[in-house]
């Protein structure tokens, strides 16, 4: 295989059973740092709400501490949920942050909820007749790449400063085919969600390279695959610890979301044959195992998606380990 793996990673900053968000975040940046030493080449905050077992709701203000302990790694939202937030405003956020860190700022937007329709709802304050995602995304695109936008009648005009003309990136990141496909007639890099939702994962990189369009953009079409790792030395070490992850998503089948659990020797004792069918339907993309195992799983998903890139989603109970199965990884894509 000739194709160079690029990496990336998707950084939630867990809160694991016992620790607190202070100290999650504390462990962002040390990952932060130790990735940008492997040679990845992107580190992206997940934005959640309402969640005992993520920290990074504020994205936007994590975005900027993890570039401020760090040189050359891109850093950026996986994703701004555009939904919640007034296009203005994240043009301004965001742009303040490139101005702070030019050339490292990546904008990932979601159509998503964050994390059920109740949290939603208190976030936006919904009200009659507000535009939708797509003009949000419209409006958004002229704040940061025009000169800002004016009301129908031209009477007043708006303008986001800082952010216009930063020309920050703009992602689309998508877990089904909307997205997909409108990533692809805008022209805009595609981010799938490959990591919980991998049974529309083939359907929706291919309807994104059928739609896509050049544009001022992209020249063609970039596809970065957001997918589960648990990477360990031994091929049984890495099995025990992806079953943090297992019990993490089968709580989330109950409607328990919960911080991240350690690791358990057997599963068949805590799921039954039909939650067990419905976590690997969640997770069968994952990549876990030993080095070897690792590597060939990432090329054979490469393969499988031509996808340009890899966006590593790793949560395992103990950070030192965690850290070790980032190592494990990089290594993978260049040996």
């Amino acid at each position: 295989m000739t194709k160079k793996i690029e990496l990336s990673v998707l950084d939630p900053s867990p809160i694991v059973e016992g620790g607190s968000a202070e100290l999650s975040l504390q462990n962002t940046l040390v990952l932060a740092k130790k990735t940008e030493q492997w040679g990845y080449k992107r580190f992206w905050l997940a934005e959640h709400h309402n969640w005992a077992g993520m920290a990074s709701s504020a994205s936007p203000i994590v975005i900027g501490r993890v570039a401020s302990v760090t040189e050359e790694i891109r850093i950026g939202s996986g994703a701004m949920l555009l939904s919640h937030y007034s296009p203005l405003s994240v043009a301004e956020q965001f742009g303040t942050l490139e101005t702070f860190f030019p050339g490292r700022i990546d904008l990932g937007l979601g159509r998503a909820p964050g994390t059920d329709q109740y949290t939603a709802n208190v976030l936006r304050q919904r009200v009659a007749g507000e535009p939708e995602f797509d003009a949000r995304l419209e409006e958004l695109i002229a704040y940061l790449y025009g000169t800002g936008t004016a009301t129908k009648n031209g009477s007043f005009s708006f303008h986001a400063i800082p952010g216009e003309k930063t020309n920050v990136p703009i992602w689309l990141l998508g877990s089904g085919l909307y997205s997909a496909q409108l990533a692809g007639i805008l022209g805009l890099p595609f981010s799938f969600a490959g990591h919980f939702a991998p049974g529309n994962m083939m359907e929706a990189i291919k309807l994104y390279r059928d739609y896509f369009r050049p544009s001022q953009f992209l020249e063609e079409p970039y596809v970065l695959l957001a997918v589960q790792v648990v990477a360990a030395d031994e091929k049984q070490e890495a099995q025990r610890l992806a079953t943090s992850m297992y019990q993490k998503f089968l709580l989330l089948t109950r409607g328990q979301p919960s911080p991240i659990l350690p690791p358990v020797d057997n599963m068949d004792e805590i799921w039954n044959d039909n939650e067990r069918k419905a976590v690997e339907e969640q997770l069968f993309t994952s990549i876990i195992g030993d080095p070897a195992g690792v590597k060939q799983q990432l090329h054979e998903l490469i393969e499988k998606t031509d996808a340009d890139e890899i966006m590593a989603h790793t949560e395992i109970f103990d950070h030192k380990e965690r850290l070790r199965s980032y190592e494990i990884l990089a290594q993978a894509a260049v040996n």
